[in-house]
């Protein structure tokens, strides 16, 4: 690790940290001598950095505006791979945040960096996610985070449609499909629906409220525990049911 990204983790972790942590630990983070880390904490000192503590006792940062980031090429990949996700299979909102988050991004690279980010082996498709699931996308994550009930106008995988008032709870990519995690008021418990199968959106102006037993997390745990339990019992995720549909 070169001394600069070793600075920037120094005072990364410093800041992070509520109470003090001293040069032994330190040496032992970053894989060298307390007399290395004793340099590191004089030279940040002497740049302006608050930093509080001593020798035996430990160190720490109250408070200090960190300065930008600087991030590895793998972070940076990471960041810009993410970010086309988000542009590709979410609502248009979110996804011109990505595409601006993108340009900040790609105009601070260093050019040795943006040339192996131009030759980026990843290539992200939105194919599966046209213009209809992106505003049934936007209406659905307005829904949730004002927490109003939708109606939903449904088309299920035998062709069948229906018309459903729900609570919608989160919205969830399984990895081929987004889905959107409800309680519904019909089934009176959790359901899944495609968005792929979604005819139409109605939001209401009925609020609903989330507790312990009708939240998001709490449908997550249920799943878990459920897969849980059937690989205890032997039984391959291809061999049963997933989460209720519909």
């Amino acid at each position: 690790m070169h001394k600069s990204e070793r600075l920037f983790q120094l005072v990364n972790l410093l800041k992070g940290r509520r109470l003090a942590i001293t040069a032994k630990t330190l040496a032992e983070r970053f894989s060298v001598s307390e007399r290395t880390i004793y340099r590191d904490i004089q030279h940040l000192q002497s740049s302006g950095v608050p930093i509080e503590g001593e020798a035996g006792i430990g160190y720490l940062i109250a408070d200090y505006p960190l300065p930008p980031m600087m991030f590895t090429y793998d972070e940076l990949t990471a960041l810009l791979l993410g970010s086309k996700m988000v542009d590709a299979w979410t609502d248009t909102h979110l996804g011109e945040n990505a595409k601006s988050a993108i340009a900040k991004i790609e105009a601070v690279l260093p050019k040795h960096l943006k040339q192996q980010h131009d030759h980026s082996p990843y290539l992200v498709s939105s194919f599966n996610h046209g213009p209809q699931q992106k505003v049934f996308s936007a209406r659905l994550r307005s829904a949730i985070e004002s927490k109003n009930i939708v109606v939903l106008h449904y088309q299920d995988v035998e062709s069948r449609q229906t018309r459903r008032p729900v609570e919608p709870l989160g919205l969830v990519y399984w990895g081929g499909k987004w889905t959107l995690i409800a309680f519904c008021q019909l089934r009176h418990d959790y359901r899944e629906f495609r968005l792929d199968r979604i005819l139409d959106v109605e939001l209401t102006d009925q609020h609903f409220a989330c507790h312990a037993q009708k939240n998001l997390s709490h449908y997550v745990a249920l799943v878990k525990a459920k897969y849980a339990a059937l690989a205890a019992e032997g039984i391959h995720g291809a061999d049963c049911d997933g989460p209720a549909e519909g």
